[in-house]
């Protein structure tokens, strides 16, 4: 179970990295307005932002999925391997968004989704 929390809290920090990514080392930063900032940016800036919403977006889905495995008593461990695998390719997700790669990005969510609904269905 202690994976599980670990690998719960990494799937919080990812919508933080693309934050970080969207942010660090950008012109004129104001941390008193970054909302209005991030909008105003282009190209990987702007994609890095929108990844970190998604993110978030699919963040109540995946902890709901998780939850409602374990609560139905499917393996710790099976439950922890499909996290991972959904991470995984969550990173991927980020990586397609940064690099403007739109058809294969949709592509990679998609499994996303689809490592969800089988955590979801892992307690069945």
């Amino acid at each position: 179970m202690k994976l599980i929390a670990w690998l719960m809290l990494a799937a919080a920090i990812l919508p933080f990295v693309c934050t970080i990514v969207a942010k660090a080392g950008g012109k004129k930063f104001d941390n008193n307005d970054p909302r209005a900032w991030l909008a105003r940016q282009e190209g990987w800036r702007a994609r890095a932002n929108a990844a970190q919403a998604n993110t978030f977006e699919a963040l109540p889905f995946f902890y709901a999925a998780v939850l409602f495995a374990l609560y139905n008593q499917a393996a710790p461990l099976h439950v922890a391997t499909l996290m991972a695998c959904w991470l995984g390719v969550r990173l991927g997700y980020l990586a397609m968004y940064l690099a403007g790669w739109g058809a294969l990005r949709s592509l990679v969510w998609a499994i996303s989704v689809g490592f969800i609904i089988a955590i979801l269905f892992a307690g069945v």
